[in-house]
């Protein structure tokens, strides 16, 4: 069972308002919570998540809004409110432990984000998104951001983007996609199995019910 939709996406993106406007009001707030190398040289754990929720501009957490609001509201939808969960935090922490081996530091929820496009393109490859100008299946438009994210890691885009945090975050979110889908598949054989046949529930009524 899925459980109660408790709406964690919805919830995701105003922690993400509110960390903004605390990054905007209190001097110095970033540099206490992004991600770099004190994470690992100072034992600053805390880093790896907090820095998911910092963002670079305002147009930075728009664009990461919009996409955990729109793709985080069908993957709840379709996995449940604590698989939703899990999924998100676990991608993020991962494409930030892979990040820091890579960029001086990094912010933002992209990492995360992928994870969820990934997992979402595993469940439902067939659902139509807007990208690019234009509709498109899911699978689709996942192939194009990946295969940006690739270009970008040689070269071939702005140099100021966390490519391989995206990369790491989607690859996460791929494999939650099929633990997810084969745990799916197990939970319907095992209905399947023990599902009583009508002729019983017939058999039953005629006895019982009359």
């Amino acid at each position: 069972m899925k459980g109660k939709f408790r709406y964690y996406f919805l919830w995701l993106c105003l922690v993400c308002i509110g960390v903004y406007i605390l990054q905007l009001i209190i001097p110095g707030f970033t540099d206490l919570f992004i991600l770099n190398l004190n994470a690992v040289d100072q034992r600053q754990y805390f880093r790896f998540v907090s820095a998911i929720f910092l963002h670079g501009s305002a147009v930075h957490l728009l664009y990461n809004l919009f996409a955990l609001f729109f793709f985080g509201w069908s993957l709840e939808k379709l996995i449940g409110s604590r698989r939703f969960l899990i999924v998100f935090f676990l991608s993020g922490i991962i494409a930030n432990i892979v990040a820091v081996n890579f960029y001086s530091s990094s912010l933002g929820a992209s990492g995360a984000i992928y994870g969820i496009i990934g997992c979402l393109t595993i469940i439902s490859p067939f659902m139509f998104v807007w990208a690019f100008g234009l509709i498109m299946p899911m699978f689709l438009a996942a192939i194009l951001w990946i295969a940006g994210d690739v270009m970008g890691v040689f070269g071939f885009s702005g140099s100021d983007v966390g490519y391989i945090a995206h990369l790491s975050g989607v690859g996460i979110g791929i494999l939650f996609g099929l633990l997810f889908r084969s745990f799916g598949r197990k939970i319907k054989n095992v209905r399947e199995k023990i599902s009583i046949p009508d002729k019983y529930v017939r058999v039953w009524e005629d006895n019982y019910l009359k």
